[in-house]
């Protein structure tokens, strides 16, 4: 095919500070859990350390190229900054530019990868079928073999999507928004129809992949990282409880690697979109991480962590803490006798800290200490937890009292240095209590005068 001229009076770099700047709202891209190394033919390689343009979970740094081909775009989505309404710069990639740019910040050792999105430029088969010539001139003409993660886009045609699957490690297409009611508000130019079609063929074209492999080893590898989604929070009156149900949908349906949220940010200043005078919620979106989280690792379900009488977190607890502090009632989890979907739900211990009380607690009774060894973040734990039948510090199974602890720096018990000791009590922790207490009087309370 014959594709636009991308304007000579612009530079590649140009072009490259235009269209990273216009791709820094697109959040769907992280670690791929993708295993290829280097065969010594090709160039770059692509491990299971994991690829992302952030950090990885061990705290690395791991960059990848994240632009877009154009920022040009036939659709007027109303919190969008690339809309075709809204007067910005507009700069257009060739295939073979962004080629040049992929290799050349790899040799430099700047990425380790390419995240290329895309607006919609004259039409959406027409934008993937260029975003399809890209990935493959990349592959095939100057063969890098590292990570690549693609925008499909919605609408295009399927066999553009298919062919471009078999290229790239990950494959995403935005929701943009949680329900049909907002996008059809937002963007009436998108249809929910429209982004499920090629997320299911995705879906289904990764499933026959995996039977391929069985039959045939030398088969070739479809979207081999999965396929994420990204929504947008707080541009509609969506609750969490109505967006988390919506990523557990899709991970049920869909199959989903990941559901991202991404706060709203207003940079079209459009009359319909909310006002936000604290900012971007960045704190929600923060939550809803977390959650997604519990639902991935931890056993929970949406309709257990919220419900339409509870329908947002409360932002000064983690979603784990908000959860317990409303189910007392399962509390407190004696350690060493516990099951393991019951440690999961313990604030302050995770997948590991609770796969390792497991496997201690075979030969050995856990102690307070022990838990602190293994990983155990015991300020949160000790409210909710029992080792040998006793807790570790005579605190009261009260929400309102656990909640000030966990949220209130001045009501906090208190730990020593080795993180295993804390105060005494005295008469005068009672909540109640709002005097001044005197050094007398703390004296007289140590040797039990009073």
């Amino acid at each position: 095919m014959e594709y636009l001229a991308t304007g000579n009076q612009q530079s590649i770099m140009d072009k490259l500070t235009v269209l990273t700047n216009a791709a820094k709202y697109d959040v769907a891209c992280t670690s791929s859990g993708v295993e290829r190394k280097g065969d010594g033919k090709s160039i770059g390689n692509c491990v299971a350390a994991g690829i992302c343009h952030s950090f990885a979970s061990d705290g690395r740094c791991i960059s990848l190229l994240k632009i877009l081909m154009t920022n040009e775009c036939i659709y007027d989505c109303k919190y969008c900054q690339n809309r075709c309404s809204n007067d910005i710069p507009r700069a257009t990639f060739s295939p073979e530019e962004i080629c040049t740019l992929t290799m050349e910040f790899y040799r430099r050792n700047y990425i380790e990868g390419l995240f290329l999105s895309s607006g919609i430029l004259q039409s959406p088969s027409f934008t993937m079928e260029m975003i399809f010539r890209t990935i493959w001139l990349l592959r095939n003409k100057y063969h890098f073999n590292g990570y690549i993660h693609v925008k499909a886009i919605p609408g295009a045609a399927p066999e553009l999507i298919a062919q471009t699957g078999f290229l790239v490690d990950r494959m995403s297409i935005n929701l943009e928004l949680p329900t049909a009611e907002g996008l059809k508000a937002l963007a009436p130019n998108k249809h929910r129809k429209t982004i499920l079609t090629p997320m299911r063929q995705i879906q289904n074209g990764i499933k026959e992949n995996k039977n391929d492999i069985v039959l045939y080893r030398n088969a070739p590898r479809f979207v081999s990282g999965g396929q994420s989604t990204q929504m947008i929070i707080g541009a509609t009156p969506e609750t969490d409880y109505q967006i988390l149900n919506v990523a557990e949908g899709l991970y049920k349906k869909f199959d989903l690697k990941r559901v991202f949220y991404s706060a709203f940010v207003n940079v079209t200043g459009d009359k319909n979109l909310p006002a936000l005078p604290g900012g971007p919620p960045l704190l929600r979106e923060h939550r809803l991480y977390q959650a997604d989280w519990l639902l991935r690792f931890y056993g929970f379900r949406a309709e257990e962590l919220l419900d339409e009488k509870h329908p947002f977190f409360n932002v000064l607890l983690d979603p784990k803490e908000d959860w317990a502090v409303r189910h007392l009632e399962c509390f407190p989890v004696e350690i060493n006798r516990a099951p393991m979907e019951q440690l999961l739900r313990v604030p302050g211990i995770g997948v590991k800290s609770a796969q390792r009380i497991a496997a201690a607690r075979r030969s050995a009774k856990l102690t307070f200490s022990d838990l602190k060894k293994i990983g155990v973040v015991l300020k949160r734990a000790l409210f909710f937890i029992t080792c040998n039948g006793r807790m570790m510090y005579p605190v009261k199974l009260d929400e309102d009292y656990i909640v000030r602890n966990l949220t209130e720096e001045k009501e906090r018990v208190q730990f020593g240095s080795d993180g295993m000791t804390y105060r005494q009590m005295s008469l005068f922790d009672d909540g109640s209590f709002t005097g001044e207490v005197k050094p007398m009087e703390r004296l007289q309370t140590a040797v039990g005068q009073i």
